[in-house]
C-alpha cells in the first residue's frame, strides 16, 4: 500500500485516483494515517462481507432478546480474568 500526505493527494489527485484502482492508497494528515482511498469495487466487496446490524432496543428480534436474557454463555477465558480485577 502506498502512503502519501493529504497535500500530495490534493496536488496529484488524478494520479492517486488511478493508483487506487489497483491498490489502496493510505493518506496521512499531520503525520497520522487519516483515510484510505480504494477502488469502488473493492469497497463494495468489503461491505458485502460486513454482516453487522444495528437495532434500537424495541426492534430487537425475539431470538436475540432470548439470547441476551440467557447471558453470556461463551467459553471460559481464565487468561483474561486479570482484566476484571480492580
Amino acid at each position: 500500500m502506498v502512503t502519501i500526505t493529504a497535500v500530495e493527494l490534493q496536488n496529484h489527485f488524478g494520479r492517486y485516483r488511478d493508483l487506487a484502482q489497483r491498490e489502496p492508497v493510505s493518506v496521512t494528515h499531520h503525520g497520522r494515517e487519516s483515510i484510505v482511498v480504494l477502488a469502488a469495487d473493492e469497497y463494495k466487496r468489503l461491505k458485502a462481507l460486513d454482516t453487522r446490524q444495528a437495532f434500537y432496543a424495541h426492534e430487537l428480534p425475539d431470538e436475540l432478546v432470548a439470547a441476551l436474557d440467557k447471558g453470556y454463555a461463551g467459553a471460559a477465558t481464565p487468561d483474561l480474568d486479570h482484566l476484571l480485577k480492580k
